[in-house]
């Protein structure tokens, strides 16, 4: 029985299904991944090898450079792929449980800001610890799609 894994988009315009086993997970520090991901760096997942394939929606393509095409969300912008010549990788963020692909290798560290070897000792707050000085969070109603597949989104109001 083979692994199968899911995800999608912010929005859910767009969702996808990995088959077959997940073993390559890594992290690129490269400034064009930087601004791809708009952060420090790209969590990204191979499925090279696997049955890939996309159950909702298109995404969109950028082509970052002469021989990297990046796959996005046209209508909420989350980033999707890194497509290579020597394969496709999924950003870890988009799957529906990240936690599973716990990076085991980091490219493009020539791009790494110094302060990331260091973010874990920073102090840590749950969302519910802001709640009195921000208490707007309180209200809060998530349009996200949820962290598993849907026949529709967004799903019907009642």
């Amino acid at each position: 029985m083979s692994e199968v894994y899911t995800g999608g988009c912010q929005c859910g315009a767009i969702r996808f299904r990995v088959t077959g086993p997940l073993k390559d997970s890594s992290i690129c520090h490269c400034r064009m991944c930087q601004k791809a991901f708009g952060a420090y760096y790209a969590p990204l997942v191979s499925v090279r090898g696997t049955d890939f394939e996309w159950t909702r929606g298109e995404r969109k393509i950028f082509r970052s450079s002469n021989v990297v095409s990046r796959g996005f969300c046209a209508e909420c912008g989350t980033p999707l792929t890194y497509e290579a010549p020597d394969g496709f990788s999924v950003a870890a963020g988009a799957f529906d449980h990240p936690a599973d692909f716990p990076p085991t290798q980091q490219f493009g560290t020539e791009g790494k800001v110094d302060f990331v070897d260091r973010l874990h000792i920073l102090p840590g707050h749950p969302t519910d610890d802001d709640l009195v000085e921000i208490p707007f969070l309180a209200e809060v109603v998530s349009y996200q799609h949820p962290d598993h597949d849907t026949d529709q989104w967004p799903e019907p109001r009642s």
